[in-house]
């Protein structure tokens, strides 16, 4: 694809054009000033040679001229590149120049093929080409379908374009690219030519660049031979001003000032508005309607937004000259020009001191590094002065309040257009009045931590974003608003379930708001020994590692990125109406961190946290010398996180679901999947909807439940992943009949599953069909490759359950020898000896060495314990066993485990506890057990 853009960019590469002139190509041999590339010899070519044989452009600008000459040669070295170049597309603005074809022509070997012979062989299409975009830029495009063209040929076009843009004065501008190593091309070039006096003045852009700059003939002549040297990286945080490319660009404007003056009068509004006209009216009405000028001023903005709606304008002149404020209120169209013109008018009229000023949408703070030329930017706007105080105000935005009326643009720089002239002008930064995005979350936790949570979501948008929603809401269908919701609530919420949705957009305030509710998995997690939740979005999301090691770095600034104002209020119900909940970290903040302003406020009431983060922008960058302070600033507030501790006493997930069980209370919770599921309409859409409630109903252990959802969803759309859940649903129900069918089933739809061939593996063995079992698993192991040890230990656990001692302890003896010190292997060995009894005291040695290389100890915490039981260490297995549910507290063989000691030992309550908990959470666990010979 990059490619193929780089090609099409280039062959059909133009430089606007000139003088009022035809709208047909004008067919003749190049001008006597260029300087021809030299030939190339296709038969010297190795097949590895440049796509790209010539690449040559050279620009003649003299008399207010800019006459741009273009010369390539593309070898079509495969069928990709020939249907690429195929087609010729030459675009021209016939109102300011011509289009000049001097030669298109296939090289076939030694053969020249003429397509300029016979006449006219280019169709002109007409203007409009663009009018989607809402813009009539008067351009016209000459084609040509490419006829004979072979793999193997090289296409030569050469033409020149023109332009004289009488609003320039005299003067001309011009930028060009410069194409750097590693692009590949043959030959390629830059020349610039211009008479002695010009008083020319040019620029390039990029590092290692030596332009030869020569005199003869009362001209003065520029070459550049490219691709230049490889440029210097760049950090991908500099500002703009740093990442300029490669290029070369040229004015005859002295100053920025002299651009001022030059483009002034096209915004002089002296009788603009006729007396007793329907503008006249307006003026009138919006004095009548209050004699605050600031007021008078946003009333003027909202008529130029709300009346008028967008269109370029680039025909005539229409580049930079704007269209008349009578002809604007006329025809209800205009793009910034016309727009900034009728607003100046209205403002005028009023006796209102305003001005134009041009802006750059991309240049941004590269501006003033910039030659002094119109064609820097790329919009205009009003700066009105009321009272002292600077406004800023854009006919092409929308939803103008007067609230906001001393917001600031995000446009760095502006030229104000000055009679006299002016400089470049910097814009402040300023905190708008509202936030670019006004977000309110209510999670509710309130039926306990470890469930999913409950949420709202709203936002309010103002600006570009809810121009998009309101623009997404007329045009887009419901399945694509939700996919626009989702993708809007992710960032704060997380992946979701989402029951409700809407999108509505306020014409009375430009604003839209994005509603959404439904499921998101708990942000609560345990963490030495209490459960824990981080409050603070914005600060925890902080990233701040501006890398400024290289030599060549070390004095550039860190860019910000675009100005931001976001305001965040989050809610959290906590259980228990939040008694012996406390909270860690800064409950109140106002800091500059990385660029960005937050304010805090935090509040914990009845129950229900309230977080309230507010982040603007502060800086456009930051100096590399401010950069170490920046990087404490962050590291400090990263290192006091706002987070949410739960009480030590807080229930486990099983108690929760004990509970839930007896008092019904996951009834919200279902109600909201209930409601996600009744939107869907699609049969994948719903069957996942069904995966996600079975997903929720296996999580509070109600099986039979998560498995009718499962039905449904194999129903409507048969899946590996649904059929192997079921399976492992039935197996912890003890169905293995049941069990081995799914497991068969995902096997049949996604043969390479690893999960797969475990869950089939031991459902055949469950059943008495360890033979078969044994071949499956043995058949991957034959296969080798990284899985091996991993199939060699599932195969030692199926000989352990057949009672066949010797040949599994032989077989993970085997695995570890082909991946010593793997702490998932040691823990399986250790395993095995437990539940055979044999080899205690090595069985000690294994578990003990993977707890100490384990990331999470708790299964092999539990391995140990099972041996110490052995032993008939009580003490030293309930040590184990606590320690493992401290990591992991529905871990149910510990919970079991644990359950036989207590018992054992007397304590018959907590006993009744914990073996009913492991009952709950794996029904099978006393048969299971009884294999070992372990009984409660």
């Amino acid at each position: 694809m990059f490619g193929r853009v780089i090609i099409a960019g280039l062959l059909a590469a133009t430089a606007t054009t000139a003088a009022y002139a035809s709208d047909k190509p004008i067919y003749a041999p190049a001008p006597d000033w260029v300087t021809p590339a030299p030939a190339v010899d296709l038969a010297t070519l190795a097949d590895d040679a440049p796509v790209f044989l010539i690449l040559d452009r050279q620009q003649r600008l003299q008399d207010g001229q800019v006459w741009s000459y273009q010369d390539s040669e593309t070898r079509a070295a495969n069928p990709e590149i020939l249907s690429q170049i195929g087609t010729i597309s030459l675009t021209w603005s016939p109102d300011k120049g011509d289009l000049i074809i001097h030669r298109a022509e296939i090289i076939r070997g030694g053969e020249h093929i003429n397509l300029l012979k016979g006449g006219d062989p280019f169709t002109v299409l007409r203007r409009e080409q663009q009018l989607e975009q809402l813009q009539l830029d008067g351009m016209l495009t000459a084609t040509m379908a490419v006829s004979g063209l072979r793999v193997g040929d090289a296409l030569r076009l050469t033409y020149s374009t023109t332009q004289k843009d009488p609003t320039l004065a005299g003067n001309v501008q011009t930028f060009a690219p410069i194409v750097a190593d590693p692009f590949r091309v043959r030959f390629a070039r830059e020349r610039l030519l211009w008479p002695d006096g010009a008083g020319l003045h040019y620029k390039v852009l990029g590092a290692k660049i030596t332009p030869v700059v020569t005199r003869a003939g009362g001209y003065q002549e520029l070459v550049i031979t490219e691709p230049v040297a490889k440029q210097p990286e760049m950090p991908g945080d500099a500002p703009p001003r740093y990442k300029r490319g490669t290029a070369i660009e040229a004015t005859t404007f002295a100053d920025w000032a002299s651009v001022s003056k030059v483009m002034a009068p096209l915004y002089d509004t002296a009788g603009t508005i006729a007396p007793d006209s329907p503008l006249a009216a307006e003026v009138a009405r919006i004095e009548q309607a209050t004699p605050d000028p600031a007021r008078r001023a946003m009333l003027a903005l909202q008529l130029v937004q709300d009346k008028v709606r967008y269109l370029f304008n680039g025909m005539d002149n229409g580049n930079y000259v704007p269209q008349t404020p009578a002809a604007t209120w006329q025809s209800r169209y205009g793009d910034c020009k016309a727009k900034t013109m009728l607003l100046l008018a209205l403002l005028h009229a009023m006796k209102i001191d305003a001005e134009p000023v041009l802006a750059s949408s991309n240049l941004g703070d590269a501006i003033p590094t910039r030659l002094p030329m119109p064609g820097a930017f790329d919009h205009v706007l009003v700066h009105a002065t009321i009272g002292g105080r600077s406004l800023w105000l854009d006919g092409t935005d929308i939803g103008a309040q007067f609230v906001d009326i001393d917001d600031v643009p995000a446009f760095a720089n502006v030229l104000p257009l000055r009679a006299g002239g002016a400089d470049i002008m910097p814009l402040p930064i300023r905190t708008a009045a509202r936030p670019d995005a006004d977000i309110a979350i209510a999670f509710d936790q309130s039926a306990g931590l470890t469930l999913p949570t409950l949420y709202t979501f709203t936002m309010k948008a103002r600006g570009q974003l809810a121009q998009m929603v309101h623009a997404a809401k007329s045009q887009a269908s419901k399945d694509q608003i939700e996919q626009m919701v989702r993708a809007t609530i992710s960032p704060y919420v997380g992946n979701a379930v989402i029951a409700d949705n809407a999108v509505a957009y306020n014409e009375a305030d430009a604003t839209a708001t994005i509603t959404a509710s439904g499921l998101v998995s708990t942000k609560w997690h345990r963490e030495d020994r209490r459960y824990r939740a981080t409050l603070d979005y914005f600060v925890d999301n902080l990233t701040f590692n501006p890398d400024r090691s290289r030599a060549a770095w070390k004095t550039i600034p860190v860019s910000t990125g675009q100005p931001f104002d976001i305001a965040l209020h989050t809610t959290m119900a906590l259980p228990d109406r939040g008694q012996g909940f406390t909270i860690e970290g800064d409950k109140s903040l106002s800091a500059d961190l990385a660029g960005g302003h937050i304010e805090r406020r935090f509040a914990l009431n009845d129950g229900t946290i309230s977080v309230e983060d507010h982040v603007t922008s502060a800086a456009r960058e930051i100096a590399v010398a401010d950069l170490p302070q920046a990087r404490a600033a962050v590291t400090l507030a990263k290192s006091r996180v706002l987070r949410a501790l739960a009480p030590t006493d807080t229930p486990t997930h099983w108690q929760l679901a004990q509970r839930l069980a007896r008092d019904h209370g996951a009834a919200a919770i279902l109600a909201v999947y209930a409601k996600a599921l009744a939107k869907q309409t699609d049969d994948p859409d719903k069957a996942w909807a069904y995966s996600n409630r079975a997903y929720f109903q296996a999580g509070i252990y109600d099986y039979r439940a998560a498995i009718a959802d499962l039905d449904q969803a194999i129903a409507l759309q048969p899946d590996a992943d649904f059929y192997r859940r079921r399976a492992m649903l039935y197996a912890g129900l003890g169905d293995d009949a049941k069990a081995l069918t799914d497991y068969q089933a995902a096997q049949a739809l996604d043969p390479g599953s690893i999960a797969g061939v475990g869950g089939l593996a031991t459902a055949q063995s469950d059943l008495g069909n360890k033979d078969a079992a044994i071949a499956l698993v043995q058949e991957r192991i034959d296969q080798g490759g990284k899985e091996k040890p991993g199939f060699l230990a599932l195969k030692a656990d199926l000989l352990s359950r057949t009672g066949d001692d010797e040949a599994a302890l032989a077989t993970i003896d085997e695995a570890i020898t082909v991946r010593p010190g793997d702490p998932n292997l040691l823990n399986s060995r250790c395993w095995i000896k437990g539940t055979l009894g044999v080899a205690l005291d090595t069985a000690l040695k294994d578990c003990t060495k993977a707890i100490e290389l384990a990331d999470s100890p708790a299964a092999a915490l539990d391995s140990r314990a099972l041996v110490y039981f052995r032993m008939d260490r009580m003490e030293d297995a309930l040590a184990d066993l606590n320690a493992a549910l401290d990591a992991a507290p529905e871990q149910a063989a510990s919970i079991y485990l644990r359950g036989i000691i207590h018992k054992r030992q007397g304590t018959t309550a907590s006993a009744t506890a914990d073996l009913a908990a492991a009952r709950l959470i794996r029904p099978t666990i006393d048969k299971d057990y009884a294999r070992f010979g372990i009984k409660p």
